[in-house]
């Protein structure tokens, strides 16, 4: 049985019905469809239908000339590749349908490896677009995420230090707790950059195992080890001309230290089991969360790779010591995870979100809004019911704890008392924020002895 779906469309336009049914017997597939039309304005009206890969377009049609047809089609998908087709070759032919937008010519009479060659290459071309969109669209996307929010304080620094280190080369050492947004900072000094159009890669340094990372970073020939079926490129080739971050530097193994620091002094690798050596021109940022300065003193990191890292230097400071740009910050997530919503935050509610120490930082901060946005229906927001222990409308401290940990029972209790409160005692929409069943919220209702005000 035939089970894939055609992923390729090709609609063939001409009056010739012998024609049509050779090309469509030729080129038809389980992953191509090819259709067939004898007028343009049949041809046209699939193209309105459909998405259309590759139109095999006729000069002559009963009802108008082809080379008229091509704007027509383009206005329904313009991203279709017209392959311009007739009897009657010339140059003025072949020139005026490609001013009207076709993306080649075919006279007939041609062979089939002439057509199979043409449609193959307007295909690729099409794919090739495609990939071209989609990366200028990540591209875009993340040079939007990479906005660095507020200028207050210490931050102001951090500033100044992205744009002196967007206009140079050197190599970026960003160091600071989890969560402050080092990763952020690093895709603003590349989307600042000259290098901002070029590719820019992340890797966790700590996440891959000690046994693949080399050949992550610098790439393998076939054969060189158990696995390594095809010769595959690393990071560092795939990188060329753009910026590769190299996050959680510190969980490097020292062996593979050694091999960064001459990469970098060097500007060149050499694949696990090659021979040649290849030119490489990559900016590196690096980042920790980690005292590196205190990893060297223990010898488990370089002294000599750590100076080679931090030529340009910058410290993103926790959020609690810049609690004045929480305002700002809100503001930010806001516009960017409910773009078109109108809410708000309170100025008490932001007392409270500037009152907390905020452990997991900014990360913490977009998470709180995040689930603030989802759960919080009305247009005034309370991220603060969100906030580590914030179980009820008191205190924290009111919750029953011993040596500092509350019980678990008592967590869900209050927290369900919370939810029932923010939603007016309506069960059912309890139950969904909890993603919990209704029948489960009734047995824990009655188990906790938990009031609602509308039971519903």
């Amino acid at each position: 049985m035939r089970t894939n779906k055609a992923t390729k469309s090709i609609l063939v336009i001409d009056d010739d019905r012998v024609f049509c049914n050779a090309v469509q017997d030729h080129l038809a597939g389980e992953t191509t469809e090819v259709l067939t039309a004898h007028t343009g304005e049949d041809g046209l009206g699939i193209c309105s239908q459909k998405k259309v890969d590759v139109v095999l377009l006729d000069q002559k049609l009963p009802d108008m000339q082809g080379v008229s047809l091509c704007p027509s089609i383009l206005d329904q998908n313009d991203h279709t590749k017209i392959v311009f087709i007739t009897a009657y070759p010339s140059l003025d032919n072949a020139v005026e349908a490609i001013k009207m937008g076709a993306y080649d010519y075919l006279s007939k009479p041609f062979e089939l490896e002439e057509l199979d060659l043409t449609v193959e290459r307007a295909l690729r071309t099409l794919e090739l677009e495609r990939i071209e969109q989609l990366e200028s669209y990540k591209d875009d996307k993340e040079s939007k995420e990479a906005v660095l929010v507020s200028g207050h304080g210490g931050f102001a620094e951090i500033l100044q230090l992205v744009d002196l280190a967007a206009s140079a080369d050197a190599a970026v050492l960003i160091t600071g707790e989890t969560g402050t947004g080092k990763s952020v900072v690093a895709k603003s000094i590349h989307y600042r950059s000259p290098a901002r159009k070029k590719v820019f890669i992340c890797i966790n340094c700590a996440a891959l195992p000690e046994n693949l990372i080399e050949a992550e970073l610098f790439g393998c020939e076939k054969g060189a080890f158990t696995g390594a079926v095809t010769a595959r490129k690393g990071i560092f080739e795939l990188a060329e001309g753009g910026t590769l971050f190299l996050d959680e530097i510190g969980g490097m193994p020292l062996h593979l230290q050694a091999k960064l620091l001459g990469v970098l002094e060097e500007k060149q690798i050499r694949r696990i089991g090659g021979e040649s050596i290849k030119p490489v021109d990559v900016r590196i940022i690096a980042a920790s969360n980690t005292d590196l300065e205190n990893a060297v003193a223990n010898g488990t990191f370089r002294e000599d790779l750590y100076y080679r890292l931090s030529v340009i230097r910058m410290h993103i400071p926790p959020l609690r010591d810049r609690t004045e740009d929480i305002p700002e910050l809100c503001d930010h997530f806001i516009h960017t995870m409910a773009e078109g919503r109108q809410v708000d935050i309170s100025g008490a509610e932001l007392a409270k979100l500037m009152k907390y120490d905020w452990p997991g930082n900014v990360r913490e901060l977009k998470n709180v809004i995040e689930r603030s946005l989802i759960i919080q229906k009305g247009s005034v927001l309370r991220p603060s019911e969100f906030l580590r222990g914030s179980f009820t409308a008191s205190s924290p401290s009111s919750l029953p704890e011993e040596n500092g940990i509350i019980p678990l029972e008592e967590v869900e209790k209050n927290y369900i008392r919370q939810l029932l409160v923010t939603f007016s005692g309506n069960y059912t929409r309890t139950a969904k924020a909890l993603g919990i069943s209704l029948s489960t919220l009734k047995r824990k209702i009655k188990r906790y002895g938990l009031a609602s005000p509308r039971p519903q």
